[in-house]
């Protein structure tokens, strides 16, 4: 019998694992937190040059004030420029990057027709500090000819998420998850607070990078780590609802970000707001899945002997239980299966098989667009949520809100009309909602907020179940294979969404316009890919390509116990 036998005795969710459940994904909070926090952190508030000497009058237009901070507020960058008179007599036409002064003005006025000599910033500029107090933009003046570094810190921050997710994955089946765990929450805290007092920009853009590789190495084991400590009756909903606990990051960063103006400050907050863990996390025990496969058998025993104890059930299972089958009858099984297919289990697979007809070829590119439009919508709808218009900091509260019920939907509708009927749905739902958004008037930006919403919601449904739902497109010889192709074209998307997000300079809803129009394709192609819902894992290439031609047979009893044997395994390897 498998390990999967410890939640038939001992629960599929009890005391114990609902315990570790809870805690292992409050830690997950952190990570939401993190992905987002450079929303408010790189933010850049309105301003101009400034100029050498102090400033008496200003005028905008019709507007009139004797301070640049009156007239910062409603400054514009396009219309025209702001024209200041100094305490010596100059008259000075200020933008952003440049700045000009009047040869011999006559009258103060706002327009002028004399010589002008343009002048460069040359790193000298004056800030609105009605909303932003200081940021790194303002304190580093990454604005104009540095603009695109406050650009660059969120694509390196993703990149750091993708390489921390192939490095932490591939140690903690080395070292054990709890370690990791451990490891990757504590320099989560450390990292977070030196971020706040990294004193310049390229120590700032190093500290994200590391913070970003622990921050998705949390995220990649802690999946596996509650995966292997709850039953597979309730293992669909658990995994699913890590992601609600990233959304309520998103929200946090938004709340935090609207009560605290200064970056600093701001950050330690954010990073001291799960810090409570760290008093707890070193309990964690390790998963019972990893001591039998490390052949730890008295450590599975305690860990066995914990759970009844804390279940308050009596313990009658013994760590030798798990290792080998019940009865003959499913050893012969297991045997005569093997001896039918000992030319592909001997095979070396790669990538390549992925593609080996072309009725593969065009599942596994839909499923990695899937992928891929998955991570790039999830990512330019929270980033870019804050260029809607309106309230920026209700705006992203709404991002991560709106997730919240989209995994209760996702989990009913997947189980009950598919996954198919389930993903291309919202999928198309996504993309009709944002190209909406191009006949949405100027002025009625509720709407066009309410259009992206709409998109986030959909597109998170999506997210979320093509986990489990690669795993039951492909066999079980190339399904970790799958499942690790798709992860990294979703890193490709998590990658590309800022500089996606960057289009909004050209029009406000250009990003979302942009996803709109790649989810709907996807979602199109999705409805070509079969149903998986109800039927049993697939163990050869060859029934894995006939999937969606006939109908699905009947199968005995113990077919149903290895269809179910493997969706645990599939939803494991996800």
């Amino acid at each position: 019998m498998s390990v999967e036998r410890i939640f038939d005795e001992l629960g599929h969710f009890k005391r114990f694992q609902a315990c570790l459940y809870f805690a292992a994904v409050f830690q997950s909070v952190a990570c939401g937190i993190h992905y987002l926090a450079s929303v408010f952190l790189v933010e850049t508030p309105n301003f101009v040059c400034s100029v050498p000497s102090n400033i008496t009058d200003v005028l905008y237009g019709n507007l009139t004030g004797s301070s640049l901070d009156e007239i910062l507020p409603v400054f514009k960058a396009g219309p025209g420029p702001l024209v200041v008179r100094t305490a010596d007599g100059e008259q000075w036409e200020l933008s952003r990057c440049q700045c000009a002064l009047r040869a011999n003005p006559k009258d103060f006025t706002y327009n002028f027709d004399g010589n002008k000599t343009v002048i460069a910033c040359n790193g000298n500029f004056v800030y609105d500090h009605t909303e932003v107090h200081q940021s790194i933009v303002t304190d580093w003046d990454l604005v104009c000819e540095r603009e695109w570094l406050a650009k660059l810190c969120q694509p390196t921050f993703m990149l750091g998420v993708l390489i921390g997710a192939l490095v932490f994955g591939d140690i903690a089946d080395r070292v054990g998850r709890v370690r990791i765990l451990m490891f990757t929450s504590l320099c989560q805290f450390g990292l977070g607070v030196s971020v706040a007092f990294s004193g310049n920009y390229y120590f700032f853009v190093v500290l994200r990078f590391l913070l970003a590789m622990v921050s998705s190495g949390y995220l990649v084991v802690v999946f596996v780590y509650v995966t292997e400590f709850t039953g597979i009756k309730v293992r669909t909903w658990t995994s699913m609802h890590v992601h609600a606990a990233f959304a309520v990051g998103i929200m946090v960063v938004a709340l935090t970000g609207y009560l605290v103006r200064v970056w600093w400050i701001y950050q330690i907050i954010l990073s001291i707001c799960t810090s409570p863990f760290l008093l707890f996390c070193w309990k964690f025990p390790e998963t019972p899945f990893y001591l039998m496969a490390k052949g730890r058998y008295k450590e599975t025993q305690t860990l066995l002997d914990t759970i009844a104890r804390f279940n308050g059930l009596e313990c009658r299972l013994r760590a030798e239980d798990l290792l080998e089958p019940d009865d003959q009858n499913g050893r012969a099984l297991l045997e005569k299966e093997s001896e039918e297919r000992p030319s592909q289990s001997e095979k070396k697979l790669s990538i390549l098989d992925l593609f080996g007809s072309w009725r593969m070829v065009g599942r596994t590119c839909t499923v990695w667009a899937i992928w891929f439009i998955g991570s790039l919508g999830y990512y330019v709808f929270s980033l870019g949520s804050v260029n809607l218009g309106g309230n920026q900091y209700i705006n992203l509260f709404l991002a991560g809100a709106v997730e919240l019920p989209s995994y209760l939907v996702g989990c009913f509708a997947m189980d009950r009309i598919g996954r198919k009927r389930t993903c291309a749905p919202a999928l198309l739902l996504a993309g009709i909602a944002c190209m909406l958004i191009i006949v949405v008037p100027a002025d009625i930006k509720v709407l066009a907020i309410v259009l992206s919403m709409t998109g986030k919601f959909a597109i998170a449904i999506a997210f979320g179940l093509i986990y489990l739902y690669t795993c039951e497109l492909y066999p079980t010889i190339i399904r970790s294979l799958a499942v690790g192709s798709g992860s990294m074209m979703c890193r490709v998307g998590s990658v590309v969404a800022p500089f996606c997000v960057y289009l909004a300079d050209v029009w406000v809803y250009l990003p979302q316009l942009i996803v709109g129009i790649l989810a709907f394709i996807i979602g199109v192609l999705t409805l070509l890919l079969p149903e998986t819902l109800g039927r049993p894992l697939t163990t050869t290439l060859e029934e894995a390509e006939a999937l969606g031609r006939e109908p699905s047979k009947q199968n005995s009893a113990l077919g149903n116990k290895d269809a179910e044997d493997g969706l645990e395994m599939n939803q494991h390897s996800a």
